[in-house]
């Protein structure tokens, strides 16, 4: 299926690592030419060499989105180069464990900043060219946002509020033309996610754990499952798709777990 990207320009924040580099191959495997948001210089620099190995364009941007102006010169960096955006993917942020009875107003606040603010920041001073091009949004939550965890409240409120930024902006972006989405993982397997089960004295009995709750096939979701929605609401195949909450999660988010005692 031809999802007509070819040479159009998306930026990803978080583009280098686990599901924004899913996100960022995909948009190229289409043709079209990710702008790679990323603080983690090595793995940005080969993940560049690698698509450009292959013959895409790419550019990587090194650079954390901690404030307003950082995103504003995101923002032009890439239109001196490519001189359009075409849609945006917020993704970049942290689950950081920032728990209520364990954290601070201050830690809290942090959070915040840290996994809210640059989705609403980088999509402001995006705006005036994804008008231009009736571009789409799409932002990635995170299904802590509607089943709590525990000792998360920074990620859990910045989560949940991306959810209702994509309903605001997708009515505030109706007369544009322009589309929100959003799309909420659960467990999926990426770097990152190995790094935290590895914590465990048994990780590989801690992942057989979380995979039987998980109701289709008891398995992990894979970046690129996750990454083949977003490039899917990114194209002109989802012209009437906006300001929805997709769920790409094997079912974990809304099936009973008692399910995996049914599986076969």
């Amino acid at each position: 299926m031809d999802l007509n990207l070819k040479d159009k320009v998306f930026l990803i924040s978080g583009g280098a690592k686990g599901i924004g580099e899913a996100i960022t191959m995909t948009i190229a495997a289409e043709g079209g030419i990710p702008v790679i948001i990323d603080p983690s210089e090595t793995e940005g620099a080969n993940l560049l060499k690698k698509l450009e190995a292959s013959g895409g364009t790419a550019l990587h941007i090194c650079k954390r989105l901690t404030d307003s102006n950082t995103c504003k010169s995101v923002i032009n960096e890439s239109l001196s180069i490519f001189d359009r955006i075409d849609g945006v993917v917020n993704n970049a942020g942290v689950n950081d464990g920032v728990g209520l009875e364990d954290g601070s107003p201050e830690a809290f606040s942090q959070s915040i900043q840290k996994n809210l603010n640059h989705y609403y920041d980088l999509t402001h001073f995006a705006l005036p060219h994804l008008i231009k091009s009736k571009g789409s949004i799409v932002n990635i939550s995170s299904k802590t946002a509607l089943t709590g965890q525990g000792s998360t409240s920074g990620y859990a409120a910045a989560k949940g509020a991306q959810l209702a930024l994509t309903r605001e902006w997708a009515v505030e972006l109706l007369k544009y033309g322009i589309r929100v989405n959003a799309v909420i993982p659960a467990e999926v397997f990426t770097p990152l996610y190995q790094k935290w089960i590895n914590t465990y004295d048994n990780p590989e009995s801690k992942l057989k754990e979380i995979e039987s709750r998980i109701p289709l096939g008891n398995r992990m979701t894979t970046a690129q499952e996750i990454a083949d929605m977003v490039v899917f609401l990114l194209s002109a195949r989802a012209t009437h798709i906006t300001g929805q909450h997709l769920f790409v999660d094997g079912g974990y988010t809304h099936l009973d777990r008692a399910l995996n005692t049914l599986n076969p």
